[in-house]
């Protein structure tokens, strides 16, 4: 998982992935391809 400040970048990497908040975090989730997550912060 990545840890970055922005997560515009890395939302586009893939179709797939969508941005959700849990617990207060940001999170990049990709279903497809797992490869792609990515956390804010």
């Amino acid at each position: 998982m990545k840890v970055s400040n922005s997560l515009k970048t890395l939302k586009n990497r893939d179709k797939d992935c969508k941005v959700v908040r849990r617990r207060g975090r940001v999170y990049v989730i990709n279903k497809v391809k797992k490869r792609f997550k990515a956390r804010q912060g």
